[in-house]
């Protein structure tokens, strides 16, 4: 089933995490951002911009899953490119969302 269709200026899904809401948050690589997705309505509620394009995954952290980790990536990118994106292969702490993350699933081996 299609939940969402990506935007063009979104790019392509990368990692991904579920908020206490239920709601979907999908890393944008080559879009630099997060985006949050109701699955319900298939409609984008949140965009979370970020100072690299190249962000890989999302998750939720911290004493109360109050905190969003965003990963980018930087692999594969020529001289002239790292000088354009700084901030290409770094990780981010986003605050201030409104939303909780769940703790994961852990399975025995």
């Amino acid at each position: 089933k299609l939940l969402y269709h990506l935007e063009k200026e979104e790019q392509m899904p990368d990692g991904m995490c579920i908020d206490a809401e239920g709601k979907l948050w999908v890393a944008c690589i080559d879009g630099g951002r997060v985006i949050r997705i109701d699955p319900e309505t298939g409609k984008r509620i949140q965009t979370v911009r970020l100072p690299t394009p190249r962000i890989t995954s999302c998750c939720f952290g911290g004493k109360d899953y109050s905190e969003m980790y965003v990963t980018s990536a930087y692999d594969g990118l020529d001289k002239t490119t790292l000088a354009r994106e700084p901030h290409a292969g770094e990780i981010f702490k986003i605050t201030g969302l409104g939303v909780k993350g769940i703790p994961q699933n852990f399975y025995a081996a």
